[in-house]
């Protein structure tokens, strides 16, 4: 059955870091004992908005400049990417979309999502996106996944900068998405929980630096809701911890060509791993590339560039990942398109880095994991059926049904299921 995690209890790492640090990139045998139970999560981007599903193409696809109504010769629009969905370009709110998505990572062996999260306030498409994290979040509970949230407060400053928030309620807005986190999300029996508290990330801070800052912040939490709280690379007093992210920045320095290369990304790991022995916990992300379109759509300045190596770059950092002294896993990412680190299938990579993640998975965390490569497929065809069948409501009962089977692991049980509504097509 695939691997659960109601909650995370974790001791504070010892000298195996420091042995990891000293391998570099580290393996583990196959007859080495299980790695300690940790959780596997995906970064997830909620801010696509496409036709049909909606009236527009969102900014996320178009960048204002790419135009998604074009088509090529190979049946792809001109989308913000140098990587094309499996799928096609999608709506962040559609629930065949959402649908599929759980089940990808339910038959890839991950444990739950974080959703880069920019909170609830009607600002920008703030509200809209957090009306996204809603609907994916009834879908992960369907599909027995846990889910968490990354607060990025430059939502502040963006809201300060248009004049949206006045600056003597900065941190009273803050508040504000504290109280919808706790209302919303934290008290939900799927919220991923550290030794007892509720995990929330923060990419940066990029507004609020200082950890008097978030004492505040925090202070209007319930006590049973004071978050395990983690920033990016580095530590704040007020947190528990930090997550590494791809560092891109290092591919800026002189003599680099704007290319981050495999020992930097070594090194890098292995400074984080070092800073977080002293820690109570940390999370440690791994990634697969890093390609982004930002520069081609005029939007911002080169970050740099991280190629895939054949999956060798996945392989490396999750099995680093998995292995180490972190209390939790962190895939960057399910599917920002935009940078290219996205692991959902793509026409590009097809289901290769879902296969990594299940090999990985089973010899690292869960030897008796039962999916391979091959019942990945699985959930595109579900995916098409649903599109083609769901307005017939029975067919619609029998997807239903299909789906619960996939989720518990009855996959030849489902692979039946589908076979027969195929041939009613």
């Amino acid at each position: 059955m695939f691997g659960e995690f109601l909650s995370i209890t974790v001791m504070k790492p010892k000298s195996i870091l420091l042995m990891a640090i000293l391998a570099g990139f580290v393996f583990v045998s196959s007859t080495d004992t299980r790695a300690a139970a940790k959780a596997v999560m995906v970064y997830y981007m909620p801010w696509y908005v496409a036709r049909p599903h909606n009236d527009n193409w969102g900014w996320h696809w178009t960048m204002d400049h790419f135009h998604p109504d074009r088509i090529n010769a190979a049946g792809e629009r001109e989308i913000a990417s140098w990587y094309y969905p499996l799928i096609g370009p999608y709506d962040s709110s559609d629930p065949a979309v959402l649908e599929y998505h759980v089940l990808l990572m339910k038959l890839a062996g991950v444990d739950g999502v974080i959703v880069d999260w920019y909170g609830s306030a009607n600002y920008l498409d703030y509200s809209l996106n957090n009306q996204a994290t809603l609907k994916l979040f009834n879908f992960t509970r369907k599909a027995g996944l846990k889910f968490g949230i990354c607060y990025e407060d430059q939502t502040i400053q963006h809201m300060l900068g248009g004049h949206y928030l006045e600056p003597e309620r900065a941190i009273s807005e803050a508040q504000l998405e504290m109280f919808y986190l706790q209302t919303n999300f934290f008290s939900d029996a799927s919220y991923l929980r550290l030794n007892g508290k509720p995990v929330l990330l923060n990419f940066g801070p990029q507004h609020f630096l200082a950890s008097s800052n978030w004492e505040a912040i925090f202070s209007v939490l319930q006590a049973t809701n004071r978050p395990a709280f983690f920033t990016e690379d580095n530590r704040l007093a007020v947190s528990t911890g930090a997550f590494n992210w791809p560092p891109m920045w290092m591919s800026q320095a002189p003599g680099t060509g704007g290319v981050l290369s495999g020992a930097g990304v070594k090194n890098y790991l292995a400074e984080f791993e070092r800073k977080a022995a002293e820690w109570p916990a940390f999370i440690s992300s791994a990634f697969p590339r890093f390609h982004d379109i930002y520069q081609r759509a005029g939007v911002r300045n080169y970050w740099g560039y991280l190629g895939d190596r054949q999956g060798e770059i996945l392989r490396d950092t999750l099995g680093r990942a998995m292995t180490n002294s972190a209390a939790i896993v962190q895939i960057v990412t399910w599917n920002d398109f935009g940078e290219g680190t996205m692991i959902e299938p793509t026409r590009e990579y097809g289901f290769r880095d879902l296969g990594i993640l299940q090999d990985l998975r089973r010899q690292f965390l869960q030897p008796d994991f039962p999916c391979r490569t091959n019942d990945l497929a699985i959930a595109l065809e579900f995916y098409k059926l649903r599109r083609s069948q769901a307005s017939t409501p029975a067919r619609s009962a029998q997807l239903d049904s299909i789906f619960t089977n996939l989720v518990a692991g009855r996959i030849s049980v489902a692979r039946e299921g589908l076979g027969k509504l195929a041939e009613k097509r």
